[in-house]
């Protein structure tokens, strides 16, 4: 694994750090806080608030990818995610992140400025996307993803499944040093199997490049703890220290202060015994 990756001019340490993606749904149906920052001045005044809190990339997106969302056309999706794109580059300093799965939509956001291309589909839905980033230089996140959770031994076949995409990423020219890998937590996996990779991130991170972990409060929590969207912080918080013990590089959250605050707490401590 490289030392160090740089998104949007800054860097980016990818051993023994772990830094925070703040999260900004531009979207009316987000499962978690979907119609709160589909205005241009609520999301400007959020993303203020999370660069404060010390958010170190935020992480547009404008289609709800929750179970059973209507899917966007492409056009629709540049047409709702562009502007906010627009704005928040010509107003913050801070690397800016385009959740989307389709080519047209991630060139488009190239175009307007966009830092990271974060596709949920790592590379294997859209077959213009591989094309798209390559041609851009941007570093991306590959998250793994699946229509089912039919696994035998889920581990081992989302990691295979991960290397499938680092396979797309390398026939198009996609760099090493440009990757993030998600193991796509709560996208086609039971809540035992999310569990299951949650625990096992040292071996996400063993394939060699750098970590993003995606579970601020999803359904694995609300299961684990039976609670409902709006109570799954202390949760979440669990899910980031667990993500600094196993060496992710990046958390992407909706609390950004107290993530934060808990990412730092258990760097503090490991960095003790070294």
């Amino acid at each position: 694994m490289a030392e160090k990756m740089i998104i949007g001019g800054k860097e980016f340490r990818t051993q023994g750090k772990t830094y925070i993606m703040g999260i900004l749904n531009v979207t009316p149906d987000s499962f978690s806080d979907g119609n709160q920052y589909n205005h241009l001045d609520r999301a400007l005044r959020r993303v203020e608030e999370m660069i404060k809190e010390g958010a170190d990339i935020i992480d547009i997106g404008g289609e709800s990818t929750r179970p059973h969302a209507t899917p966007l056309g492409e056009q629709e999706e540049i047409d709702r995610v562009i502007p906010f794109i627009r704005e928040i580059k010509q107003r913050f300093d801070v690397p800016l992140s385009v959740d989307t799965y389709k080519g047209a939509v991630a060139k488009v956001a190239v175009e307007n400025g966009i830092d990271l291309i974060n596709d949920i589909w790592g590379l294997k839905y859209d077959n213009v996307m591989a094309e798209v980033i390559a041609k851009s230089g941007l570093p991306c996140c590959l998250m793994h993803n699946r229509k089912n959770s039919d696994y035998v031994d889920c581990v081992q076949e989302v990691l295979q499944e991960i290397k499938d995409s680092l396979k797309i990423a390398e026939r198009a020219g996609i760099l090493d040093d440009k990757i993030i890998l998600d193991p796509g937590i709560g996208f086609g996996k039971t809540f035992e199997q999310n569990l299951m990779i949650t625990n096992h991130l040292e071996k996400f991170v063993a394939l060699g490049y750098p970590v993003l972990l995606g579970a601020s409060r999803k359904s694995m929590i609300g299961l684990a703890l039976n609670l409902p969207i709006q109570e799954r912080l202390e949760g979440t918080l669990v899910t980031s220290v667990m993500a600094v013990i196993k060496g992710v590089s990046f958390v992407r959250v909706h609390d950004v202060k107290q993530n934060k605050r808990a990412v730092e707490m258990a760097e503090s401590i490991i960095s003790s015994g070294r």
